[in-house]
């Protein structure tokens, strides 16, 4: 019997993925979700060549899921720093 490897990078892209969302409302929570959709997508592409050879793939997917809300999350939280920020500006230009 075969013993299967874990995919690389799974569980680095599940810690990702977490600290994404939980850093979601600063900026780096949209760096990390970025990155950890690189490296998730990497493995899955991996995984989808031989999945008999790799173990790990809920992990992976997990990770690779809440990447993609953190980053949606991150994302939002600086278009609304943006609009915040651009509609203080132009209130105090107007003073």
């Amino acid at each position: 019997m075969e013993q299967k490897q874990t995919l690389p990078n799974a569980t680095a892209v599940l810690v990702l993925g977490i600290c994404s969302i939980v850093f979601s409302c600063a900026f780096i929570g949209l760096i990390l979700g970025i990155i950890g959709l690189s490296m998730g997508s990497k493995s899955k592409k991996l995984y989808q060549a031989s999945p008999d050879s790799y173990d790990g793939f809920g992990s992976l997917n997990a990770g690779y899921i809440m990447s993609i809300i953190g980053t949606i999350l991150g994302g939002l939280y600086m278009l609304y720093f943006i609009v915040v920020g651009g509609t203080a500006l132009a209130i105090l230009g107007n003073l």
